[in-house]
């Protein structure tokens, strides 16, 4: 185990030196924005079904292409219900790469892009 530094001032000169330049705001990388996202639809997905899709567009909410492709298919709630983003490709390339080249409206992976 490492043997952990009494002297805060070590710690404050790091952060200063981390901080961003005047008058430019922090950006949050979008890798990390996707990786928190699909963790909590994941915790959300245990403790009950979602909101179906055509329940979550009625509240308001916008829908990706293929969350409206579901969401016109003649199938149960229960199956417009399921976590979609699980096995989305749109996903997969925001949580591995940096402005992952996703432009579909409503997206949440293509709104966490930082451009």
């Amino acid at each position: 185990m490492s043997k952990p530094i009494a002297d805060d001032s070590f710690f404050e000169s790091l952060s200063k030196a981390a901080a961003p330049l005047e008058g430019e705001p922090a950006k949050t990388p979008s890798r990390l924005k996707a990786k928190v996202y699909s963790a909590l639809l994941r915790r959300q997905t245990e403790s009950g079904p979602l909101l179906s899709v055509s329940a979550t567009e009625a509240s308001g909410r916008s829908l990706c292409v293929f969350e409206k492709a579901v969401e016109v298919l003649p199938v149960g709630e229960r199956i417009k219900g399921l976590n979609f983003c699980s096995v989305c490709h749109a996903r997969v390339a925001a949580e591995k790469m940096e402005n992952a080249p996703i432009y579909w409206p409503h997206c949440p992976y293509s709104e966490f892009q930082n451009r």
